[in-house]
């Protein structure tokens, strides 16, 4: 079985690692096993609420 540890990567960005004991979320879908790990910046100065309202107005302008 192919134990391959792949990393998305969208366009512009380096991919970055999160440490092998952080928090992981496994999800099999299939034949195939997702595994996420979270990573957040101790240099941030936005917090993870202020994020995602962020996120969100920037997908609603979008439409």
């Amino acid at each position: 079985m192919n134990k391959e540890t792949r990393t998305m990567q969208t366009a512009g960005t380096t991919p970055a690692r999160a440490p092998e004991d952080a928090p992981a979320l496994v999800k099999k879908i299939g034949k195939t096993t997702y595994k996420v790990r979270v990573h957040f910046s101790n240099t941030s100065t936005e917090t993870m609420s202020d994020k995602i309202k962020r996120m969100l107005k920037n997908e609603i302008q979008q439409m």
